[in-house]
């Protein structure tokens, strides 16, 4: 009789599909959440990368947003950068943005100079290991300085 039994359980394929998707599970979870993370890291590069961009520009044309009567300005300049990043989701401090607002660039004098410092944070650290510390990001944008 317990022979009988244990051979009815080994034929018995009830479960199957529970047990390998369980198996499964994990490595599917890791994938589908390690995806969507380096992808807000791609996108977070890419956010730093334009506000960069749009610092550099308003320094270098003197827009009202970084400058005074035409006077740059460090003040305006970083709230500008700093309220562009907030429209992308992304929080700096007054130390992650460096500006330079007559410098050289690849050689070439003349240019207004943005560079962020941003560390990317998951909120699956222990999921992403890879992740865990954060990543810290730069970006960087030359533009050339008009004259009024």
């Amino acid at each position: 009789m317990m022979l009988s039994l244990a051979s009815r359980f080994r034929r018995d394929r009830a479960g199957t599909s529970a047990v390998e998707f369980a198996i499964l599970a994990g490595p599917l979870a890791l994938l589908l959440f390690g995806s969507l993370e380096f992808g807000r890291l791609y996108w977070t590069r890419q956010a730093l990368q334009e506000t960069a961009i749009a610092g550099a520009r308003c320094m270098g044309v003197k827009q009202s947003n970084c400058a005074t009567n035409g006077v740059y300005s460090s003040a305006l300049a970083k709230k500008f950068i700093k309220d562009i990043a907030e429209e992308r989701g992304l929080t700096l401090t007054d130390s992650d943005v460096i500006l330079a607002p007559n410098t050289s660039c690849s050689g070439l004098s003349g240019f207004s100079s943005v560079t962020i410092n941003y560390t990317f944070d998951t909120p699956l650290p222990s999921v992403i290991a890879a992740l865990a510390d954060g990543m810290a990001l730069t970006a960087s944008a030359c533009f050339p300085n008009q004259s009024i």
